[in-house]
C-alpha cells in the first residue's frame, strides 16, 4: 500500500516532469548544476597558471616606433644670421630579451605548475561535493515520499478506527471517550499528512535546483535490500587513507608547497639578473647628410639590485609567515579528514545496526497492531490501544526509511573523506534501486 501511495503522490506533479534513477539524476546535475559549472570554469581557468608561469622563461619581443616634428634654429660664428630647420623625424625598432638567469621567474614557473595541480584538486572536491549533494537531495525526496506514505496510511487507518468507534458508540459498546480519542488521532494524522506533503514539495524543489528540472518519479530502494559493510572493514585503514588521500589534504599540501616557493621567490629579489638583449632599429633624420640610419645590437645585460627601501626583506618575512600558516592549515586539514573518516565510519556501522533493529521493530509493530485489532474486536483491548499501535508502526516505518538513506549517505561520505568517491560509487548505489 505504501508503494501505491508514493506512486500516486508522484503522479500529482506536472506533466513536464520526468522519471529517473540516481545515475540519471547525477548525469543531469553534471550538465546543469550551477555550482558545479562554476567549479568547472574555475578549473579551466586554473589550467592557464602553468602557461603564465612558463612565460617568464621564454623570450620577450617588443616593437616600438616614433615620429617627431622638429623645429630648430642654428647659428654659426661664420654666419650671424640664424638658420631655421623644420623637419619630421621618425624611427622604429624591435627588441628581444631572453632571460638567462632570473631565479624568481624559474620559481614562478614551478608555482604555476603547482597552482594548476591545486585547481585539479579543488575540482576533485567539487565533483565529490556534487555526488554528495545529488545523493542527499535524491534520498531526501525518497524519504519524504516514504514519510508521506506512512502518515497517509496512518490517517486512513485512523479514519477506519474512527468510523468503527462511531458505530460501536451508536450500539452502546464503547463510550464517547473512544470516539473523541479516535477523532483526535485522525485529526493529528491529517495535520501530519499536510506537513509531509509540504516537506515532499520542498525536497523535490531542492533536487530540481541542482538538476535544473523536476523529475516526476524517482526509483526507490528495492524491497529487502541488504546494505554492505565498507571495505576494508577497519576504521584505522580509512583514517590513514583520509589523512593521505583526501582532496582537502591534497589541496592544502599544494598550498603549502606554493607558499614555500613564494619564500624562495621573494628572496630572489636580492639576486642579480642576466638577460640577452638584441635590438634592431631604423631612424630617418632628413636634416643631416645621412637621412636614414639602421643599427643592430646584441649583448648581455646584468642588473644587480642594491637597495629597494627594505621591500624585498619585508616581502620575504611576509612569505615566511604565510608558509608557517600553510603548515598549520595542512595539519588542520589532516585532522579534519581523519575526523570525517571516523564520523562517516561510525555513521555506516551504527546505521546498519539501527536498520537491523528497526527492521525487527517493524515486524513486531505490525504484529502488535494486528494483535490489538483482534483484541479490540473481542473486547480485551480498547480503542486507544489500537490507535497507539498504529502510530507506533507509522513512526517505525519513517525511522527505518530515514536510517537506510542515512547509512547510504554515510557510505558515500566515508569514501569522500578518503578521496575515492566517484561515479562508480553512484552506479553501485544505483544498483540498489528498483527499476
Amino acid at each position: 500500500m505504501k508503494r501505491a501511495i508514493a506512486l500516486c503522490v508522484a503522479g500529482l506533479f506536472s506533466s513536464g516532469a520526468w522519471a529517473a534513477d540516481l545515475m540519471q539524476v547525477y548525469q543531469e546535475a553534471l550538465a546543469n548544476d550551477a555550482k558545479f559549472s562554476a567549479a568547472r570554469a574555475e578549473f579551466e581557468a586554473g589550467q592557464e597558471k602553468v602557461v603564465q608561469g612558463r612565460s617568464g622563461l621564454l623570450p620577450q619581443i617588443g616593437l616600438n616606433a616614433e615620429t617627431r616634428w622638429n623645429d630648430a634654429e642654428l647659428r654659426t660664428s661664420s654666419s650671424p644670421r640664424a638658420m631655421d630647420y623644420s623637419y619630421n623625424s621618425n624611427g622604429y625598432g624591435v627588441q628581444l630579451t631572453q632571460p638567462l638567469f632570473r631565479w624568481q621567474n624559474w620559481v614562478q614557473f614551478k608555482q604555476g605548475e603547482l597552482q594548476t595541480a591545486l585547481t585539479e584538486a579543488q575540482f576533485g572536491v567539487a565533483r565529490q561535493d556534487l555526488v554528495l549533494r545529488v545523493s542527499e537531495a535524491y534520498f531526501n525526496v525518497l524519504n519524504a515520499q516514504d514519510a508521506l506514505a506512512a502518515v497517509t496510511q496512518l490517517r486512513t487507518a485512523a479514519g477506519e478506527q474512527l468510523d468503527l468507534a462511531k458505530t460501536s458508540f451508536e450500539v452502546g459498546t464503547v463510550t464517547i471517550t473512544d470516539v473523541h480519542e479516535a477523532q483526535s488521532r485522525f485529526d493529528l494524522a491529517s495535520a501530519q499528512e499536510i506537513a509531509a506533503q509540504n516537506q515532499l514539495e520542498v525536497a523535490r524543489q531542492t533536487l530540481a535546483q541542482i538538476i535544473g528540472k523536476q523529475p516526476e518519479a524517482l526509483a526507490g530502494l528495492r524491497e529487502g535490500v541488504q546494505l554492505q559493510r565498507p571495505q576494508p572493514d577497519n576504521i584505522a585503514d580509512w583514517v590513514t587513507a583520509a589523512e593521505a588521500g583526501s582532496f582537502g589534504v591534497q589541496a592544502q599540501q599544494l598550498v603549502r608547497e606554493i607558499a614555500a616557493r613564494e619564500v624562495e621567490r621573494a628572496r630572489a629579489g636580492h639576486l642579480p639578473t642576466v638577460d640577452i638583449v638584441a635590438t634592431h632599429g631604423v631612424n630617418n633624420r632628413p636634416q643631416v647628410s645621412t637621412e636614414r640610419s639602421e643599427a643592430t645590437t646584441i649583448g648581455l645585460q646584468l642588473n644587480l639590485p642594491l637597495y629597494a627601501g627594505g621591500r624585498v626583506s619585508s616581502v620575504s618575512r611576509e612569505a615566511a609567515a604565510l608558509r608557517m600558516k600553510a603548515d598549520a592549515d595542512l595539519e588542520d586539514a589532516r585532522r579534519n579528514a581523519a575526523l570525517a573518516a571516523r564520523q562517516s565510519w561510525l555513521g555506516v556501522t551504527s546505521g546498519m545496526a539501527q536498520v537491523r533493529a528497526l527492521e525487527a521493530a517493524k515486524v513486531s509493530s505490525t504484529s502488535a497492531l494486528e494483535a490489538n485489532k483482534l483484541g479490540y474486536e473481542v473486547g480485551v483491548r480498547i480503542n486507544i490501544d489500537v490507535l497507539n499501535a498504529q502510530t507506533q508502526l507509522a513512526d517505525t516505518l519513517q525511522q527505518l526509511s530515514r536510517a537506510r538513506y542515512d547509512t547510504l549517505l554515510a557510505q558515500l561520505r566515508l569514501k569522500a573523506a578518503a578521496g575515492t568517491l566517484g561515479e562508480d560509487d553512484v552506479r553501485e548505489i544505483n544498483a540498489l534501486l528498483a527499476p
